[in-house]
């Protein structure tokens, strides 16, 4: 037990007191008890295993206000700061982590139901009372996650009914407003996608200002039997965001889910992704790059568990890392007993473009099934220096040459993205933030 709050925590539990209770029991017990074992426990130290790469110890004596509401619902946010090609369907938008109703569109035609969590709270509680009462148990490694369930009062509720096949991507849009210096917001994404449907998400997060906050963001999805879900998530915060989010993925029987992840900005950024293949016939595909400069720190946790029989993953990732970055990467595959017949392969590749850059990738495989089919690869390096003399000797110049070779490693992960106006414009976001060289340079 920490006897002495960190002001991390002290700020945390001002912020609660602020925060007026639901008038729904089981949702204020599970906000406190959260809350209780955030105060108990603190953030994670680095003898903590699921964090020895990513140190808070900086983090844990900084204070975050929450959010005022009435500021956030006051910024001015121009729709280009979060347009992108490719995605004019529905879109709800939160500013600070509130709901903002002038900058969303919630009409998403039948068989599309998309609201703030806060408003499906005031209307029909009791179905999401399974998402928001959960306690997590693992103390510190959780931290996070407490904090979340202990304070966000709003998010996002959608649901795809049985068979709907959903033309257009469902725009999720996260914006840092930097009016609100050290200040906290907290969001939870619930997504169900049902039986037989088709659907595609993008969530993105953005950021209009230099001033520092923090923003966590907890997500629940479940893709129902013979479902199709893709999503794409992008992460273009400014350099002064601290960013946590947890993404918990459950593939039933005979469904597909695919993950493209784009991770550009942020000062620390932290993305847990499980997913749970628990229905026969399964699958789960996920594509991720990072690209860091200057200090930043990111840190992506990924674990697949086939807990079903002939399921089947594949994961591909890279990484990039310049100046005094730091990237983390923790690939794990665990096939539970009786899940024969899995197909499991992960490949995380990194390239470091400085001599003070770090990345650390620890690839996991358990495996407690008999027939099954597993592979798992990392490596980390730098450019190879017979491409560079190659691409040199043919003209062209070494910043060009080094952004061309980074831009060809990276775009393994962003090739089978099917939206092509999306995937092209993910592309120019990856060269814009090249550590090696401007976009113009590939032009």
């Amino acid at each position: 037990m920490n006897l002495a709050p960190s002001p991390f925590v002290r700020a945390a539990l001002d912020a609660a007191a602020a925060v007026p209770p639901s008038g729904i029991a089981w949702l204020d017990a599970a906000r406190r008890e959260n809350l209780e074992t955030l105060a108990e426990t603190g953030l994670p130290e680095a003898r903590n295993e699921a964090w020895k790469y990513t140190p808070l110890r900086a983090l844990s004596q900084r204070a975050f206000a929450l959010a005022d509401a009435g500021v956030a619902n006051g910024v001015v946010v121009e729709p280009s700061r979060y347009a992108l090609p490719g995605v004019d369907g529905p879109r709800i938008v939160f500013v600070d982590g509130v709901f903002r109703a002038d900058l969303s569109s919630l009409d998403a035609g039948e068989g599309v139901s998309l609201s703030p969590l806060g408003v499906a709270l005031a209307a029909q509680p009791e179905p999401l009372r399974f998402a928001l009462a959960n306690r997590y148990r693992r103390g510190a490694a959780d931290a996070f996650a407490h904090l979340n369930a202990a304070l966000a009062v709003d998010g996002v509720v959608l649901h795809i009914a049985g068979n709907a096949m959903i033309a257009k991507p469902v725009h999720i849009v996260h914006v840092s407003s930097g009016v609100q210096a050290d200040t906290a917001w907290h969001v939870r994404v619930l997504i169900d996608v049902g039986q037989g449907a088709r659907a595609d998400v993008v969530e993105h997060f953005v950021s209009q200002g230099e001033a520092a906050q923090l923003g966590t963001v907890v997500a629940d999805v479940v893709v129902r039997d013979g479902a199709t879900l893709g999503m794409v998530l992008l992460q273009d915060a400014s350099a002064s965001t601290t960013l946590v989010r947890r993404s918990h993925v459950r593939v039933e029987a005979a469904a597909k889910a695919t993950v493209h992840a784009l991770e550009l900005g942020g000062a620390l950024v932290r993305h847990e992704l499980t997913t749970e293949l628990v229905g026969d016939g399964a699958r789960f595909d996920s594509r991720g790059v990072f690209a860091l400069s200057g200090r930043q720190h990111t840190d992506t946790q990924l674990e697949v568990r086939h807990n079903a029989r002939d399921t089947a993953s594949d994961a591909l990732w890279r990484g990039i890392a310049d100046g005094r970055a730091r990237g983390v990467f923790r690939g794990a595959i665990v096939v539970a007993e009786g899940a024969d017949g899995s197909d499991a392969s992960l490949s995380n590749k990194n390239l470091l473009l400085s001599a003070q850059a770090e990345i650390d990738t620890k690839p996991e495989l358990e495996i407690y099934a008999d027939e099954v089919k597993a592979a798992h690869g990392a490596t980390i390096g730098q450019l190879d220096e017979r491409s560079l003399f190659y691409l040199r000797s043919r003209g062209i110049p070494l910043a060009q040459a080094r952004s061309l070779l980074t831009l060809a490693f990276c775009r393994a992960a962003l090739e089978s993205l099917p939206n092509e106006a999306l995937r092209e414009h993910l592309g120019d976001l990856l060269v814009g933030h090249l550590p090696t060289g401007p976009a113009e340079a590939l032009a």
